[in-house]
């Protein structure tokens, strides 16, 4: 694929201009892409050209047949977030960003498009895939257990601009393209740079507020006519938390203990986990002549992270007084390695434009523990772990594209792209320390706990709030991909194209053979009116976390049966393990999708553009996690399989069929007030909604074991989905309003975003869903130019400290945000408020 490039014929800047760049972008706090060479928050803007979504000859946004947002990193960095996945979420109405407080969990919070989960929104970096995490997703809003691209990884002290297709491309792009896809674009510049430092802090949470990063760019010559770009960040956050103080009032036995009347109530450390990370990124370019040209990009970084957990309390399975006397805040830590290099050529021969590169991604995670306890293995058990688990996910990929125009008779050449692709991927689990996970069998004895109220019980089993595997836990799997796509695109007439696509994919394990098309087309009835329309057919191949993927732990979970929250010994089966066989799982395939886009672009003046893009997609097999089964009806098949019979067992399953509905509505204007400065007005409206439309049959292994008193033989239940379908925790809604005001040396930015009511749906039981009103967040900005080289920045996110209602079951014995706000659409940590001093050389 060709990157972007600009069009920099102007120096001047004017009305008309800016409302030219701004042509079908998201006026609510989404930038004009800027180049390298601007040097203010104005800088010279121009329309941008973009190639995402369509092959061979390049166009600007306000031009392409698919719908596309651009935004700027300088615009990334003015949201104040620092996590990209958030920052795209409040820049982009269709994007919904998940956050996820959970313990262990709490490190992987994942992104929906268009209401479809991560899995369905592809990532490449210069138009190349962008290898996926090796950790998977269990909560904030989605539960599908796939492995989704880390965006974190990519320092944004390196991107130049972010193109999204909001568009379904799978015939295009491959797997996982089905909502759309997600272009980062890296700098180019050959010389100068940036150095900035930004410092801010959470209004009122526990534990430390703060966030400190320290981010620069470099830009550098490379011989005569290339370049080499470099970009670094270092962050550190701390962990923070803010929970409600526990209602079960006895944590030491008896109940008349003394302590009980001066405990503090505290129940739980769950909510954002410290990070410490380091991050560095290059794109480099070389000419070898006017035909040839050698490049190479990648990225490497560090994460180190401790997530807070559950209290355990000094009278629960979890404690022995000999250790900790007064309970304990266990702590999952983590320590990560990211790294990808993609390196190729691309030129011209004999009329066609050609690029051939190679890339390797790797992620690694390794879960350890610095503050836990086995209780299984009694008062010798250790009190950290340097191993619990190790996850490890690797794909190389190489591509070969090629692309030619054609003069067949009509207004403009048709363009002839065609190329070939293959990929291998790895996910492998490795297990951690013995003593992390094996149940000792210890009783609790005398003198064990104060008040001894658990003599005679077995003690819990493994290391506390983490995910110990086990060998039988430890996976490998792998797979190769090999495909083919043709794409044409040509203009019957001169104010009319039509794009037309197919990709062929061969998949070496379940997945098979798959083919997708799309046909898309944009027809322009005056410079005023247009309209664009698109139709395809997709596929996503199974992730190989939901192929090879299996755990233990021993955690609380919301019990299906009565709501209320519980702790859980709940095991994932591996969907070819015996045991997942004997409970009706089947292989995995590949899930297919219909999708149509129908859009109308309007320019009813030189300085106001409105887009009304709509859009259906139909997802068939989809596959989810299936609810949690346990109870006596289980039972016997756990114990005969070596286990204790109370395990909570799920495994993935092509299980449903869903419908994507929705619109995307995009306006902007921009005001020139002479010698009181320009303003960009935006407003942004996505509606969505996704339903369940077939659910597949519980499996008849599940059916004939009979009567589960006390237990639960749900296969499918809307809850174990993540939310998938009427009861979707995602809102309906979601509206952007903003501003941004260019006045000399200032500029100042506002923008509020409206998340519409939720529910959160916790089991089969319809009385026991839990309803979120809506709310407004509004975000607000202002940067000073101390002079051409200094910029200064204060701003604050969530302004006025909205919180999400509190309605949700709650936990009695942690107090834990997270069963009471629910799987909430924004971060519910509330205000936060940052300053940052940028020096450009």
């Amino acid at each position: 694929m060709q990157q972007t490039t600009y069009n920099n014929k102007s120096p001047r800047l004017t009305a008309l201009q800016l409302a030219l760049a701004a042509a079908g972008l998201l006026g609510a706090g989404v930038a004009i892409a800027q180049s390298t060479a601007a040097q203010t928050s104005v800088g010279q803007v121009q329309d941008v050209v973009v190639t995402t979504g369509v092959r061979g000859e390049a166009r600007t946004v306000a031009d392409s047949p698919a719908p596309i947002d651009v935004i700027s990193g300088e615009q990334l960095i003015h949201t104040g977030r620092a996590e990209l996945g958030e920052a795209l979420a409040r820049l982009l109405p269709s994007f919904n960003f998940g956050t996820n407080q959970a313990g262990v969990n709490s490190v992987v919070r994942p992104v929906s498009n268009r209401g479809l989960g991560p899995a369905y929104t592809l990532v490449l970096v210069n138009g190349k895939r962008r290898h996926n995490s090796a950790l998977l997703t269990n909560g904030g809003g989605d539960t599908s257990g796939v492995n989704a691209i880390d965006l974190d990884t990519i320092p944004l002290s390196i991107i130049d601009h972010i193109e999204v297709l909001k568009d379904s491309a799978a015939a295009q792009y491959g797997s996982d393209a089905v909502a759309g896809v997600v272009n980062v674009i890296l700098k180019t510049g050959n010389h100068g740079g940036q150095l900035g430092v930004s410092y801010g802090e959470l209004k009122e949470v526990d534990g430390n507020p703060s966030n400190a990063k320290i981010e620069g760019n470099a830009g550098f010559r490379l011989g005569e006519d290339g370049f080499v770009n470099i970009g670094v960040a270092a962050r550190k956050r701390g962990q923070s938390w803010k929970n409600f103080p526990s209602t079960n009032l006895v944590a030491y036995s008896p109940a008349s203990n003394p302590k009980n009347a001066t405990w503090n109530r505290d129940g739980a450390h769950n909510g954002d986990p410290g990070i410490e990370a380091y991050d560095v990124g290059f794109n480099l370019e070389k000419p070898l002549d006017k035909d040839t040209t050698l490049y190479a990009f990648g990225t490497a970084g560090t994460r180190n992270t401790v997530a807070g957990n559950n209290f355990r309390r000094p009278n629960g399975l979890a404690t022995l007084a000999q250790v900790y006397p007064d309970g304990y805040f266990a702590i999952n830590n983590m320590s990560a390695f990211d790294f990808q290099l993609n390196a190729g050529a691309r030129g011209r021969t004999a009329g066609w434009n050609w690029d051939i590169s190679t890339g390797y991604g790797k992620n690694r995670a390794r879960q350890y523990s610095n503050l836990t306890l086995n209780p299984s293995l009694g008062p010798t058990s250790p009190t950290s772990f340097d191993n619990l688990a190790t996850y490890q996910f690797e794909q190389w990929t190489t591509n070969e594209d090629f692309t030619r125009a054609f003069d067949v008779g009509l207004k403009k050449p048709l363009q002839w792209s065609w190329g070939l692709e293959q990929r291998l991927e790895r996910f492998s689990t490795y297990a951690g320390d013995r003593l992390g996970y094996i149940n000792g069998g210890y009783i609790f004895q005398p003198g064990d706990q104060e008040g001894n109220p658990n003599v005679g019980r077995p003690a819990a089993v493994g290391a506390q709030a983490g995910v110990a595997l086990s060998p039988d836990d430890a996976t490998r799997v792998k797979r190769t991909v090999l495909a083919i796509y043709n794409d044409i695109g040509f203009y019957p007439v001169e104010q009319w194209f039509v794009g037309a696509a197919v990709r062929a994919e061969h998949y070496n394990d379940s997945a098979g053979n798959t083919a997708s098309g799309k046909l898309n087309t944009r027809y322009d009835f005056s410079p005023v009116v247009a309209i664009r329309g698109t139709a395809g057919s997709g596929f996503r191949a199974p992730s190989l976390t939901q192929i090879g993927y299996s755990q233990t732990d021993n955690r609380t979970n919301i019990n299906p049966v009565t709501g209320e929250v519980a702790p859980s010994l709940s095991k994932l089966l591996r969907n070819d393990s015996d045991l997942a066989r004997r409970f009706g799982a089947r292989d995995l395939d590949p899930e297919k999708s219909v999708n149509f886009g129908l859009g109308l672009v309007l320019k009813p003046a030189d300085n106001i553009n409105i887009t009304l893009d709509g859009y259906q997609v139909k997802v068939k097999d989809r596959i989810v996690r299936t609810g949690y089964m346990f109870g006596p009806a289980f039972a016997p098949t756990l114990r005969a399989a070596g286990l204790t019979g109370t395990e909570w067992v799920q495994y993935f399953a092509n299980a449903i069929d869903t419908r994507t509905r929705g619109a995307d509505l995009v306006t902007d204007l921009t005001s020139d007030y002479g010698s009181y400065g320009l303003v960009r007005w935006g407003a942004a409206v996505n509606w969505n909604r996704t339903k369940v439309q077939r659910i597949n049959a519980t499996p008849s292994e599940i059916t004939a074991l009979g009567a589960n008193t006390g237990g639960s033989s749900v296969w499918f239940g809307y809850s174990a989905g993540g939310g998938i379908g009427d009861l979707s925790a995602t809102p309906r809604t979601k509206i952007i309003l903003s501003a941004r005001w260019f006045a000399g040396d200032w500029e100042v930015n506002a923008q509020t975003t409206r998340f519409d009511s939720y529910t959160w749906q916790t089991t089969a039981n319809r009385a026991q869903d839990y309803h979120f009103g809506a709310k407004w967040l509004t975000d607000f900005d202002v940067s000073y130019a101390v002079s051409k080289s200094i910029k200064l920045v204060l701003g604050a996110a969530n302004v006025f400290d909205t919180k999400p209602d509190r309605n949700g079951p709650g936990d009695a014995n942690s107090g834990s945000s997270g069963f009471t706000y629910g799987p909430s659409p924004f971060a519910p940590s509330g205000a936060y408020y940052y300053g940052k001093v940028a020096y450009d050389f």
